[in-house]
This record gives structure tokens, C-alpha cells and sequence, in this order.
């Protein structure tokens, strides 16, 4: 019987989450990039640095199908029905639609008494979801650009923009020109994940690469450095489910 488990690994500046799945019947180490994400299939004589050292030799092609993954696949959004949840800010969160007879206007996204709560009237013309998703976008933007602000001033850097993106097989990113990117869905993440990946990136605009100096800053800023990445791995993909309201 093959067992499996969820990893994660740092490729060309990238944290990459990937199932690997360890088979008895296997004889050479393999990689498989597709829609459901990255997967390893590691002989039962391979140790695990055999696996990691694989990955890294082959990093240039995982990261280029990862991109064509998320160039030709839509992306999926969380699933979610009446009386169904969603994860917020890392806990599981009901979600419920109002279709208010009296009401005026677009939709309304409210989280009261630990709920999300979708108001709709009846000249509302957009769909639940994407009220919801709309709605989760602005929560993004503003807890991550609270969390920018605090790590940017720590080291004395000033990023140029702060997007907020649809994103596939990305969390965050740094770019030359010092703009930053995020996920929208790191905020249905914890926040202490969600303070990781933006002081991973806001270090990138002191220290562009992965050197020592680097996790050692980001270690010193963010203690629960270790926790994140460990809860990326384990349920990032809760991220992506697929929804329907």
C-alpha cells in the first residue's frame, strides 16, 4: 500500500507544496506536475534528502509547468453552499445567504456572531460567490498591507505596489522593481501564516535572495516561521477547493 504525505520545499524562491507519496513497487524517483498540484513518488529505497536533492536539480522544469499550470487551468474557488463553511482567517466559518425582499442595492458581505453572512436584494445581479470572494479581496488587502507596513519599517524599506492577485501555485512575491504580490486566499489562512508569507516577501526587499542572512531575518521577525510553513503544507490546499453559492 503506498503511503502519502504533504511536504513542502523552498525551489528557485519558491515554497512549493508537494504529496509525496512513498511506493514500495517504485524504482526510480518521478515527478508529476498537474492541476492538483505537485507530486513525488519515492522508492522505499530512496531516503528523504535523495527526494529533496531530486526536486532541486529538476526545480527549473517544476517551476516552469507549475506556470503553465496556472496560465492554462482557471482557478478554483472555495466550495461553499447554503449552511455550508469556508475557512476564515484559518477557522472553519458558516456561511449563509439572506435574500432580503426590502433591500436596496448591490449585495452585502457582513461577518457577525462568527458568521459570514451574504445580504442580497432584490436588484442584486452578482453572484453569492463572487459577493463573497469580492468581499474576502478587500480583507485581504487590508491585513496585508497592515502587515507590510509593521515588517517595512522594521527595514527601513518602502515597497514600490502591493497587489493583491488571483494566484494558482503562488503565495507571494518580490519583484526587481520592488513590487510585492499576494494571494487574496491568504486570508482564509491564519494569521499567523498570513504574517509569514508577508514578512517572507518584505525581506525579500533587503535581501533579494535565500542566503543565511535571510532566514535568519525572517526568523528574528517572524518566529512562527517554522509553524507556517508546516500549516502551508499540511492544508494549503484547503485554499482552492472549489465553490458554488
Amino acid at each position: 500500500m503506498k503511503a502519502a504525505t504533504q511536504s513542502c520545499i523552498q525551489l528557485t524562491g519558491r515554497e512549493v507544496s508537494y504529496r509525496l507519496i512513498r511506493s514500495k513497487a517504485a524504482k526510480t524517483l518521478r515527478v508529476r506536475v498537474g492541476p492538483t498540484g505537485v507530486e513525488v513518488v519515492q522508492p522505499a529505497t530512496r531516503k528523504t534528502s535523495e527526494v529533496e536533492a531530486f526536486l532541486h536539480a529538476n526545480d527549473a522544469w517544476i517551476i516552469a509547468q507549475l506556470e503553465r499550470v496556472e496560465r492554462l487551468y482557471p482557478v478554483r474557488r472555495p466550495h461553499v453552499g447554503e449552511g455550508g463553511d469556508i475557512l476564515y482567517r484559518g477557522v472553519s466559518t458558516p456561511v449563509q445567504i439572506i435574500n432580503h425582499a426590502h433591500r436596496q442595492g448591490p449585495a452585502k458581505v457582513v461577518f457577525e456572531q462568527d458568521r459570514l453572512i451574504i445580504i442580497r436584494s432584490r436588484e442584486s445581479r452578482t453572484l453569492p460567490a463572487k459577493s463573497l470572494e469580492n468581499w474576502l479581496r478587500k480583507q485581504a488587502r487590508t491585513a496585508i498591507e497592515q502587515q507590510v507596513a509593521v515588517v517595512a519599517d522594521k527595514l527601513q524599506r518602502t515597497p514600490r505596489n502591493i497587489y493583491i492577485k488571483d494566484q494558482r501555485t503562488r503565495w507571494g512575491s518580490c519583484s526587481s522593481r520592488q513590487n510585492l504580490s499576494f494571494n487574496w486566499r491568504l486570508i482564509m489562512a491564519p494569521e499567523f501564516v498570513l504574517h509569514y508569507l508577508v514578512t517572507h516577501e518584505v525581506v525579500h526587499l533587503a535581501i533579494p535572495d535565500h542566503s543565511k542572512r535571510f532566514w535568519l531575518t525572517l526568523q528574528s521577525l517572524c518566529p512562527d516561521t517554522e509553524r507556517a510553513r508546516q500549516w502551508l503544507c499540511a492544508n494549503g490546499g484547503q485554499l482552492y477547493l472549489d465553490f458554488d453559492l
